[in-house]
């Protein structure tokens, strides 16, 4: 069988372990006799799943006893309306959202966000093409925001925050939330840094359709009456995320790459592994006549890297021959262009060497 390497940046590369045993028990679960497809939620195999896999979540990444694991549908784009209608109760209306605006994402949930709030742009890097993280002394927050958000990684323009932003200082006890869909469990995260975490399952820790939401405890409750109740956080703690039916299959893909990801050694194994690999990329981009990054090398992301040809004409050849060499995925987004490299935690070293190889070959043919 040809090596495929899919630099996706979602929905994205699963293990192949996990693809493999998921295959295996497609038609009989544990010799239930049936697919996780076609389990009832709530019956004895399916809760073990879910049960299972929140436990390992929490394992992961050392979640707080006071935080909740919720498994919601939706995606991280209905997050950013579901945030505001479930945090924005914490203050008298109309209330203040605080922003740092880093890329794409950002940008959409300012506008999502602007449907239920104030909105107020606290710093960006709009100006310089989204090519850094705006330095903490620039942010001008308000003084009674009833949270902050962030977006750690930003998938399309390939910046990534290194550690939590302290706001403390200049905040009135306001939360920090942050949208960590593209690099969740790729590093260490400290939970406790943060109100609310959430992320789209689909690249890195399973199919696209689950979303995962870490809400800390004094959080829930506080949902606007607009909310729908199958998105209302406390309600779907109170019911163990079965409020409503939950994404079964989804959970229980996700579930397989947790319990992969602790045979791996963890999230501390894996933060090394994305640092080499990503390193090994960036190192060959900075010493290229034909490629170039755009973004500030403290702030560029280790798991999706943008690039961009210095001749533009030669993008679909070079897409065309990547392709022949069974390296998929690589066209950039289409707002951005060029070409982007997803480095997510079951792209293995070798497929980033594969990569660099054809870099190379293609540039001593063109420079």
């Amino acid at each position: 069988m040809t090596h495929v390497f899919n630099f996706s940046a979602g929905p994205a590369v699963l293990p192949r372990e996990v693809l493999v045993e998921a295959a295996a028990e497609m038609l009989d679960w544990h010799g239930s006799g049936m697919s996780v497809m076609e389990m009832s939620h709530r019956g004895p195999e399916f809760m073990a799943i879910m049960a299972a896999a929140q436990r390992d979540l929490r394992e992961l990444m050392a979640v707080p006893d006071n935080y909740q694991i919720l498994f919601l549908q939706g995606g991280g784009l209905a997050e950013n309306a579901i945030v505001p209608m479930n945090l924005l109760g914490r203050k008298p209306q109309p209330a203040v959202v605080d922003f740092i605006h880093t890329g794409s994402w950002t940008g959409k949930s300012i506008k999502e966000a602007g449907k239920y709030a104030q909105v107020n742009v606290a710093a960006s890097a709009k100006a310089s093409g989204f090519d850094h993280v705006p330095a903490r002394a620039d942010w001008t927050l308000s003084p009674d925001a009833a949270y902050v958000h962030i977006c750690t990684n930003e998938t399309i323009d390939g910046v990534e925050y290194s550690a939590a932003p302290d706001i403390a200082a200049q905040t009135n006890g306001a939360p920090l939330v942050a949208d960590v869909s593209s690099h969740i469990l790729s590093r260490h995260i400290d939970v406790s840094q943060y109100g609310v975490l959430f992320a789209g399952a689909q690249k890195n820790i399973g199919p696209a359709g689950l979303t995962i939401v870490i809400v800390r405890d004094d959080l829930l409750g506080h949902a606007l009456p607009i909310c729908p109740s199958a998105f209302d956080w406390k309600i779907v703690a109170d019911n163990g995320s079965m409020y409503n039916t939950p994404p079964t299959y989804a959970i229980y893909i996700a579930g397989l790459v947790f319990q992969w990801l602790k045979r791996q050694g963890g999230v501390a194994v894996l933060e090394q592994r994305n640092i080499a690999k990503a390193a090994l990329l960036y190192d060959y981009l900075d010493s290229s006549k034909l490629y170039f990054n755009r973004v500030e090398k403290a702030d560029r992301s280790r798991m999706n890297i943008p690039f961009f040809l210095r001749d533009e004409t030669l993008n679909d050849a070079f897409l065309a021959g990547a392709k022949q060499r069974h390296l998929l995925q690589l066209k950039g987004h289409k707002s951005v262009g060029g070409m982007r490299a997803s480095l997510y935690n079951a792209m293995p070293i070798e497929g980033v060497q594969a990569l660099i190889s054809w870099m190379q070959e293609f540039e001593a043919a063109h420079v």
